[in-house]
């Protein structure tokens, strides 16, 4: 069975052809710059929740685990927003480090950002829980918003001839 199951896993296709192309040359300095332009690129392509990552955080033992969130902006750090009782919250408070994974399969694209994750204001996080669309109104002391600072940010392209492009910023 587990022979099956591999080459069954194997026939899967690959990336076809009419992705984006991408020349790193042409990639702005600011990382944030491209993150936008490739988000704009998802979102013309009517990629669904462009803006979801999955993030990767661990507990100070070095036990990681991941989940999907939602961008909440590109300022000051790349935030996001969740619980600090919840099991990232907890995790973020031992070991303040992270990564973020964006992927549009139908355009071949993902970026990473990889860096230091630091609490946002009170206020802030307030505002975020405030604007939230099931709000009913009241106040949730345990909402957090968090800004990673990145180290690093790379950007990768799929080939349909897998000679994938990669563009790395490191900081």
């Amino acid at each position: 069975m587990s022979e099956s199951f591999r080459q069954m896993l194997r026939a899967l296709p690959d990336f076809g052809n009419g992705l984006p192309r991408f020349d790193p040359a042409t990639a702005d300095a600011d990382p944030t710059v491209l993150f936008r332009q490739w988000l704009d690129g998802a979102l013309a392509a009517g990629v669904p929740q462009p803006h979801a990552f999955s993030l990767a955080t661990s507990t100070a033992a070095g036990n990681v685990s991941s989940r999907m969130l939602i961008l909440k902006d590109i300022d000051d750090g790349w935030q996001f927003a969740t619980s600090r009782l919840s099991r990232k919250g907890r995790e973020l408070s031992e070991n303040p480090r992270a990564a973020m994974n964006f992927y549009w399969s139908a355009l071949g694209r993902q970026v990473r950002v990889c860096g230091v994750v630091r609490e946002l204001s009170a206020e802030a996080s307030a505002a975020d829980w405030d604007a939230r669309p099931a709000t009913d109104g009241s106040a949730n002391p345990a909402w957090q918003l968090y800004a990673l600072r990145p180290t690093e940010v790379e950007f990768w392209q799929a080939s349909a001839d897998r000679h994938h492009v990669r563009h790395r910023y490191e900081f």
